[in-house]
């Protein structure tokens, strides 16, 4: 089809605020999909997609429509995933598309991530469709989403257009508006080939296959590319589209987004973001490509030792489908043999745990989630450290660095004092706020990375009743007075509880570590001692007392002398086994630690 014709969109949206229910109601608007075959969450593949009901993967779909014009329009959707874990998956998606209908959710209003979507599309010049989802709610409020987009987003109010994707309400109007609206797509101008790798799974039999979007020129089976980041040339086999299962084409021309496959064996081979172009006339580099880092880490061990070949082998398949995730082996004292992983942040690592569970019916735990410091050492190199065993000696640094997050958090008006007391727990500097409308508030702040990993999410749930939400993105990195916090038992380090804190923050995670080891680990034949460290000082401690036979027992009358030399020998003996007996923690007790 030829490019006027063309028009590539994608949906952004914050969580919920019926994204993927507007795309299934766009393919069967245009009668890609039959009412027979529909289904909620069409483009959702995944069995976790479809039961949290959130989008993990992007994934594109090819519609005709025939406009009131008369004329057949090719609309390429490309779904993007909702979550700030997902946000370079979000800004490869958009980088394929020329526009993007913002949704907003009628009764809702503007959310955290809609600010943050809309700064990432704004960023690249899309044309923006903002639609208000949802009318047919009763207690829809069209007029303040209205409102709060011109306020907040500054976008003309007049622009937006009213639906509801469940009831089919103005389904019409936003397929006229992408139509009229979206720029048709240009070429750039190059000599030749140059199309974006925007996504890649892997397929059983089809080797990897690549979500492209073809900026010029035109890629057909039997051709050499090149994928210019890597550097490695390959053998098209098969192109074509999705509607949305896949089917193939001839060709795929310039503006049009579909798959491809070649004599890929592995899916680190295809970078996000990367241009293939033609391997015999190579074209220029698109822009904007960067290379995914994981910001959260976290050591992932088999609970049972001899399954740790068949975790090796499940991580591999789930490497495939998921370039974003990374591991490598590692070794734990308390836990054995297991491997360090990478993730884009704690979604993501839920996601992991939960499909290594599921599809590989693995029996897994995770160490305390870490993230990247930047340790200046006194002979004037720089360390890049994500796991507390590797943290060089406190005598050979000069400063530690830590990741800091830009943190948009949404909540009502009355729960502004509570928050702001949440963000200065979490060691953060609020920037500024802005009102929304009468009732809610967006507080912009500065976090480390490492305080809102656990717990952050589900504070802010709680203090506003399920109201309040929130986004971030990464900012840099700034000097912290971070230090290693050690669990002793009986002097021995355990290294599978050991990690970096804050200072000021070290006392009270080392007093509620000692607490639960406490509770765990059983009794001995001798007193147990549990001691949280930071470098040679002690800055917790508990202690689990001796099972205490009752030697005295067998003595009836007599002198006193006799029972004082009986328990004082049972001390000598309890003293000497202290000192030679080694503490035998089961592995229910690290798990249990672990969880909590």
């Amino acid at each position: 089809m030829d490019a006027a014709h063309i028009r590539n969109f994608s949906i952004i949206a914050h969580i919920d605020h019926g994204k993927t229910t507007l795309s299934d109601r766009l393919l069967h608007m245009t009668g890609t999909i039959a009412t027979r075959d529909m289904s909620e969450q069409l483009l959702d593949a995944m069995d976790l997609e479809k039961e949290r009901g959130i989008t993990i993967k992007a994934h594109p779909v090819t519609m005709l429509y025939k406009a009131k014009n008369g004329e057949t329009y090719e609309l390429n959707l490309i779904d993007t995933p909702g979550h700030v874990d997902f946000a370079y998956e979000v800004s490869r998606s958009l980088s394929a598309c020329e526009g993007a209908l913002l949704v907003i959710d009628a009764a809702q209003g503007v959310e955290a991530q809609t600010v943050a979507n809309y700064h990432l599309a704004a960023k690249l010049n899309l044309t923006i469709i903002p639609v208000i989802n949802k009318i047919d709610l009763g207690h829809a409020n069209v007029p303040q989403a209205k409102q709060q987009l011109e306020d907040v987003l500054a976008v003309p109010a007049e622009w937006a257009i009213p639906c509801s994707a469940k009831q089919g309400i103005g389904i019409q109007d936003i397929l006229e508006a992408i139509v009229e609206r979206v720029p048709p797509p240009k070429p750039t101008g190059e000599k030749s080939l140059q199309a974006l790798a925007f996504d890649s799974y892997y397929d059983t039999y089809k080797g990897v296959v690549t979500h492209v979007r073809v900026f010029n020129g035109e890629l057909r089976p039997g051709m050499m590319v090149k994928l210019l980041h890597s550097g490695q040339n390959f053998e098209v086999k098969e192109v074509g589209s999705f509607n949305p299962k896949p089917y193939s084409r001839e060709k795929l021309e310039t503006g049009e987004t579909g798959y491809m496959t070649a004599n890929i064996k592995s899916a680190g081979d295809v970078k996000m973001g990367d241009t293939i172009t033609d391997a015999r006339m190579p074209s220029g580099e698109l822009p904007g490509f960067k290379e995914i880092h994981p910001m959260v880490f976290s050591g992932i061990y088999p609970i049972n030792t001899a399954d740790y070949e068949q975790l090796k082998t499940s991580m591999g398949k789930l490497k495939l489908n998921d370039s974003a995730f990374v591991y490598s082996s590692e070794t734990s004292v308390a836990l054995g043999f297991g491997f360090r992983c990478g993730f884009l942040g704690l979604l993501h690592l839920e996601i992991v745990q939960e499909r290594l569970r599921r599809e590989y019916d693995m029996d897994i735990i995770a160490t305390y989630p870490s993230v990247v410091y930047k340790v200046y050492l006194s002979d004037g190199t720089m360390k890049e450290v994500d796991n507390p065993a590797f943290l060089p000696d406190v005598t050979y640094i000069q400063k530690i660095e830590e990741q800091m997050v830009k943190a948009f958090v949404i909540c009502p008006n009355e729960n502004i004092g509570d928050m702001m007391s949440l963000i200065s727990e979490k060691r953060g500097n609020l920037d500024h706020t802005e009102t929304l409308d009468s009732r809610r508030v967006m507080l912009t702040s500065l976090i480390p990375l490492n305080e809102i990993l656990i717990d952050f999410h589900d504070r802010i749930k709680s203090i506003t009743r399920g109201f309040g939400s929130m986004d971030y993105e990464p900012d840099e990195y700034m000097e912290s007075d971070m230090v290693k916090l050690d669990l002793l038992v009986n002097s021995e380090p355990m290294d599978a509880f050991s990690c970096i804190v804050h200072r000021t923050k070290a006392e009270g995670r080392g007093r509620s570590l000692a607490e639960k080891l406490k509770e765990v680990i059983p009794r001995q034949q001798f007193q147990i001692k549990i001691q949280a460290a930071i470098g040679g000082k002690i800055v917790a401690s508990e202690s689990i007392s001796a099972f205490r036979k009752d030697v005295t027992a067998k003595c009836y009358g007599g002198d006193v002398s006799r029972k004082r030399k009986l328990l004082e020998k049972q001390k000598e003996g309890k003293k000497r086994m202290k000192s030679i007996g080694n503490v035998n923690i089961p592995q229910e007790a690290f798990i249990e630690v672990l969880k909590s």
